[in-house]
């Protein structure tokens, strides 16, 4: 968590992770189910303006700038999700929590037609 110019590192007990719930259990899920909501009041990251979303390409100092420039009031960065845990979510035949699908490389896509004759 980055909050008034410096980092700090937020650790959670280990028997206060939810290891048979693949979504629970992922850092973004504790973040918002163990700070966001019951501290900040923060319900749905995907409509609460309060909530940005930074994409990890952008790096800490992206986070940093955000809020020393005041456009924020405190930053958290999380470990990326593992394949692991993505398999895990999809193997269970749930749904990946908001702000967590974010990978990097990302693959080329596009639309491409082509006429047949």
């Amino acid at each position: 968590m980055y909050l008034g110019g410096r980092w700090y590192e937020l650790a959670l007990a280990p028997n206060l992770v939810p290891r048979n719930d693949p979504v629970a259990s992922l850092d973004v899920s504790l973040l918002h189910d163990r700070l966001l909501t019951p501290i900040l009041g923060i319900g749905d990251p995907r409509t609460d303006p309060r909530v940005d979303f930074v994409g990890g390409i952008r790096g800490l100092r992206e986070l940093e700038q955000r809020v020393q420039s005041g456009a924020g009031a405190a930053a958290f960065a999380l470990h990326a999700t593992s394949m692991e845990q993505l398999m895990a979510v999809a193997d269970a035949g749930l749904l990946m929590p908001p702000k967590s699908t974010w990978f990097e490389p990302k693959l080329a896509d596009g639309l491409l037609t082509h006429v047949l004759d």
